[in-house]
């Protein structure tokens, strides 16, 4: 077995807490995963982890292997991106992330056109609404929609998003439209939330004549996927907050109504959210500036409308500006 892999499996273990999470992560079974663990405690002569039924904890020597095997893993990818660079032959696997909605819609649907154009590039795409920790998760670009909060992490804006408020006619005929952004507090409406483990939609931010103001709205029940709540709000259970490029066509067919359009929600930026020094890696730059280029199109002409420069934020930033 190769040293470089069975590092590899270590720190993954460590950083997934399981030999099953980190054999999924390199592809092999746990079986594989588990040899590869002692035949690297063989080679040190020391034991790595301490085992129990449900989760494996680093020892003490574990720790310490492990802040050195991070390093040999970066330099390793370092030196490969560098090569790639060189030879404009990128290649190797990526990790990347996204929302359900906005990943099954624009993200992966352009993962087999990218695997044509750079074909020695394996991309592993998860599609989830809840929070990734990207660092613990080995994850290369995660597009999401939303702000950056992680100083550890870099940013590249790809296009600020519109988002409305929106019902059913039927909800609105039983329930009454709402005439200001309070009436949704004061008229116990229904809103539709996504809500997860570490979710912060408690409360819809919006732009009011006094400012941009919170508001703790709520509803009889909530989902972990966006789309869900979009099939509610089609079935007249209650009113969403969406990206308007996500709902244009049921707005314009009318099986969703706009509603509070003088208190809309604060727009919302879709970005590439990525390690700092991932951006030093080619294969990284060439899934950012593909997905941009794909998502400005996909989403104007979802808008019906051409997206320029104004609304393309195309630069890095730090989480911290």
């Amino acid at each position: 077995m190769s040293y470089l892999d069975n590092v590899r499996v270590f720190v993954r273990v460590v950083e997934l807490g399981t030999l099953s999470a980190a054999g999924r992560d390199q592809r092999v079974t746990p079986a594989v995963a588990s040899n590869r663990i002692k035949e690297l405690e063989r080679h040190l002569g020391v034991r790595l982890f301490n085992r129990t039924t449900r989760k494996l904890s680093p020892t003490e020597h574990g720790r310490v292997f492990y802040e050195g095997a991070v390093k040999i893993i970066e330099a390793v990818n370092e030196a490969e991106a560098a090569i790639a660079d060189l030879s404009r032959n990128p290649k190797g696997s990526l990790r990347i992330t996204a929302p359900l909605g906005i990943g099954r819609r624009l993200i992966a649907s352009g993962i087999p056109e990218f695997h044509d154009k750079y074909p020695d590039i394996e991309v592993r795409v998860r599609l989830s609404d809840h929070n990734v920790d990207i660092l613990a998760e080995g994850v290369d670009v995660a597009f999401k929609l939303g702000v950056l909060e992680d100083s550890n992490l870099r940013m590249r804006g790809i296009l600020n998003c519109e988002r409305v408020l929106c019902a059913s006619p039927a909800y609105l005929s039983r329930r009454g439209t709402p005439k200001t952004a309070d009436a949704l507090i004061a008229d116990k409406h229904d809103c539709l939330l996504l809500r997860y483990p570490g979710s912060k939609e408690y409360y819809w931010t919006l732009v009011t004549a006094e400012g941009v103001r919170k508001f703790e709205v709520a509803g009889p029940y909530d989902s972990d996927d966006g789309d869900v709540l979009t099939q509610w709000a089609l079935e007249g259970r209650g009113i969403i907050n969406k990206p308007l490029f996500e709902v244009k066509a049921h707005l314009a067919e009318g099986r969703l109504v706009e509603i509070l359009k003088d208190s809309p929600p604060a727009s919302v930026q879709l970005a590439a959210i990525y390690p700092h020094k991932r951006f030093q890696d080619p294969k990284v730059r060439l899934m950012i500036d593909f997905m941009a280029e794909r998502c400005q199109r996909l989403i104007g002409r979802l808008l019906g409308e051409e997206i320029d420069g104004g609304k393309a934020e195309a630069v890095e930033a730090d989480s911290e500006k």
